[in-house]
Formats: structure tokens, C-alpha cells, sequence
């Protein structure tokens, strides 16, 4: 028989804790006493199994040998007992521990029972269907700026959902730091290291990426596509190219891609969530123009962009404008880790007169913000409060009146609010 190396210990030691503490930290205890599990999703890298461990009281590791796999598919019950909540690291890699784990909570009719944790969405989502009511899912994502202590946390995304909320904040992040922020990313393991070191890392992970993990898919990509394909995403990071035009810029030596091929390499980035591409808010509009439906393109971390492009913060200094798009990518990146925390979710605006707003984030009541990013500058701040009188002009009455505050997030050092209302706020000011 297959002896299997349990831990039933506690997973955290308070003691000798080096634990970079996350915002998803608070949510996890509140899933698991209202459902019989949580699964945490997120990209290879981000710190899944190190943060399920902080919550776990013991664990097993799907990807720690043939033999575990085998036995999780042989008699399932062997790998899901041990001190609740159990962590089930990388439970993709047996599909079929979906159903034994859905079975299992009906079974104890107990709340919190398992933590799982997967780098890859299943290619069989047929096992996915059956955890509604019993399963949370939860997405973890490269650390915000706040998570990394590099914000200072003056301005509360959850007040701005207040018209009448007291916006200041000095200091903290400039420029430049702020190009470091994009090239080393929010990687756990990376946040203390030196930008151009940390890019080495992230080149070996798209490498990877490319090369390896995806080569697991049932219909796997050719790597030299694949790897061509993230330097297109990367140029045109925060548009909405479309498929033609990436697959054109994706273009090898063997000739052209086709839009079908490209849509596919696509939804397998996202299923390693590696891509988060940023829908389209959905409103009704009391205007004659119409609602624009495609996404915008981002990786999960704008690290990744550089990375693909070997961009350097010297470099993106340099070419201000390549930097407005990587740092609306890292501002898309904290609202997503803010807005997970609130119940609240991150869309982008673009109507047929080409009237743009940068994100929209939805609270789950239906009250909203928008919000328009800029590296700074006394002409981009005023184009960006003229978008939104625009965009007032655009939605009807009962839109309006759900409408929290107008914001722009810089790449400044200051936070406060204009005589007009719009609020003016510095990235390394923001908080959940």
C-alpha cells in the first residue's frame, strides 16, 4: 500500500512566520464559514499554495508524485481526510477530485472543510459544474502595491464610493519608481529584489510558460507561436487590438497565424491566468451612440509585458507613451485586488464616438465608479475630467444617480480633490 506524506499539523507558525500578509487573507475566513470549500485560482508564481497554507490546518500536494496522483484517483477518500480545512494543492492535476470533494462536503454537511488551489482551469469544465452552493472561488492575483507596502494607503477605494469622502495624500512613489513597479511586478517572491534581476526571473517564466506548462494542454500550442503571440500582446497591452491584428504581429518564420488559432492560444493564457483580458461595461446609454464590446488586453501583471519585450524602467522613462499603457496595466492590476475585496468588479467604457473611459468599477449593488489613468501632467488631468463630462452626457438618470465619484489615478505624489469633484489620486496613495 501507498503510504502518503500527510501533514496534519497546523500549516502557520506564528513564531517563525515570514508571511507577506495578502488582502485575500481576509476573505478566505469568511468563505470558508459560509461553504463547504474554497478554491484559490491564480497563475503559477503568485504565492497560492504559500497563502493556503495560512489557512490550512493540513495539506497534500497533487503535483508531488505519480504515486499521490494515483492514489487521488484510486481511493480519493485516502487523500481528502486530515485536520480541517485540508489543503488540496494543485488539485487540477486529478480532475476527478472535483466530484469527490463536492461528494465529501454533502457528505460531512460541514462548513470549511477544504482548501484547494490550481494553476490551470481543467480542461474538462464539466467537473466544474457541480459546486455551486458548496465551493467559493476566489483569484489570487500578483500583490497590489498596498500589499507589498509600497502604497501608503491614504485613499480607501471603498470610500470613493461615497461622493462626499475626504481625499488627501502627499509623498510616497515618483515617476521612476513607478517604472521599476511595472518591470519587477507584484510576485511575491520577487517584490524585494532589484527590477533588472527580477526581469531575468520573468523572462524565464514566459520561456517556461511557453515551453513547458502549456505543453500539458490537451490541444497544446507551438511554443514559438505562443512565445510570438505574448510579445504582440505585450505591444499592444491596455488596447482593444483585434485578433487579426495579433495574429499578423504574431507572425513567424513558417508564416501567418490565423484569428481561430490566435483566439485559442488566447483562452489558454487564460486558463493558466496568465491573461485577464478587461471587459466592456455593460449599461444602457440614453445617447445615440452605441456600447463597444471588445476587451482590453492585459496580463494578470504588467511584469510580464516587459518582460516578453525586455523593457527596462530606463527604457520606459524614456517612452512615455509605451509607460502610459504599462502603468494603466498596473493600475488595472491593484483595482482588480482592491475591487476583489469589495465585492466589486473592473470593466472598461468605449463607446462608437471613440469616448473612453479607462476602467469602471461595479459594486456588486450596482453602485459605480469611473476612473481614468494618467501619468500626470495638468493637460491629461483636464482631458481626463472632460471624458467624463462626456460620459455623464451619455448614461441615463437612473445610471447617474448610482454613480459614486469621477477619479483620476496618477503616477503623481499627491491625492485631493478638485473644486469640480473629481478626485485626483496618486497609485501609491490607494488602498482596498
Amino acid at each position: 500500500m501507498i503510504t502518503l506524506p500527510f501533514n496534519q499539523k497546523l500549516c502557520y507558525n506564528p513564531v517563525m512566520d515570514t508571511y507577506k500578509t495578502r488582502i485575500i487573507d481576509e476573505i478566505i475566513p469568511r468563505k470558508l464559514r459560509t461553504t463547504g470549500g474554497v478554491l484559490i485560482r491564480g497563475p503559477r508564481f503568485v504565492g497560492k499554495t504559500t497563502t493556503a497554507n495560512h489557512h490550512a490546518h493540513s495539506s497534500i500536494r497533487m503535483d508531488e508524485s505519480d504515486a499521490v496522483r494515483q492514489q487521488a484517483i484510486l481511493l480519493p477518500k485516502n487523500i481528502l481526510n486530515g485536520n480541517t480545512p485540508r489543503l488540496i494543492d494543485e488539485w487540477q492535476l486529478v480532475p476527478s477530485l472535483w466530484n469527490s470533494i463536492r461528494n465529501e462536503i454533502d457528505s460531512r454537511n460541514l462548513k470549511g472543510q477544504f482548501i484547494l488551489t490550481g494553476s490551470a482551469a481543467p480542461s474538462d469544465d464539466i467537473t466544474m459544474h457541480s459546486g455551486a452552493g458548496r465551493i467559493s472561488r476566489l483569484n489570487l492575483r500578483p500583490m497590489s502595491l498596498y500589499e507589498s507596502k509600497e502604497s501608503l494607503g491614504e485613499v480607501s477605494l471603498a470610500n470613493l464610493f461615497a461622493d462626499d469622502c475626504d481625499i488627501s495624500g502627499s509623498g510616497g512613489l515618483n515617476v521612476h519608481e513607478y517604472a521599476e513597479k511595472v518591470v519587477r511586478g507584484g510576485w511575491p517572491a520577487l517584490v524585494d529584489i532589484d527590477p533588472v534581476d527580477a526581469q531575468d526571473s520573468l523572462i524565464d517564466y514566459l520561456e517556461n510558460l511557453a515551453y513547458v506548462d502549456l505543453r500539458n494542454m490537451k490541444s497544446p500550442p507551438t511554443p514559438e507561436r505562443m512565445t510570438a503571440l505574448i510579445r504582440a500582446i505585450a505591444r499592444n497591452i491596455a488596447t482593444e487590438a483585434s485578433l487579426e491584428r495579433l495574429a499578423k504581429e504574431s507572425e513567424i518564420y513558417d508564416g501567418p497565424i490565423t484569428a481561430q488559432t490566435t483566439r485559442k492560444y488566447l483562452d489558454q493564457l487564460s486558463q493558466v491566468f496568465v491573461l485577464e483580458e478587461l471587459s466592456a461595461w455593460k449599461t444602457h446609454l440614453r445617447s445615440s451612440a452605441q456600447l463597444r464590446i471588445k476587451p482590453k488586453w492585459h496580463f494578470v501583471d504588467p511584469s510580464l509585458a516587459t518582460a516578453a519585450l525586455r523593457v527596462t524602467p530606463d527604457m520606459l522613462i524614456a517612452d512615455l507613451n509605451t509607460f502610459g499603457f504599462l502603468f494603466e496595466s498596473l493600475v488595472v492590476r491593484d483595482l482588480r485586488v482592491y475591487s476583489d475585496a469589495i465585492d466589486a468588479k473592473v470593466y472598461q467604457y468605449r463607446d462608437s464616438t471613440n469616448l473612453e473611459v479607462d476602467a469602471i468599477v461595479e459594486r456588486y449593488d450596482g453602485k459605480w465608479l469611473a476612473i481614468e489613468v494618467k501619468l500626470g501632467g495638468d493637460k491629461a488631468i483636464e482631458d481626463a475630467v472632460s471624458n467624463f463630462k462626456k460620459l455623464k452626457k451619455r448614461l441615463t438618470k437612473e445610471k447617474l444617480e448610482q454613480l459614486g465619484s469621477f477619479n483620476i489615478i496618477t503616477a503623481g505624489e499627491f491625492s485631493y480633490r478638485r473644486p469640480d469633484g473629481v478626485n485626483v489620486i496618486a497609485l501609491g496613495h490607494l488602498k482596498p
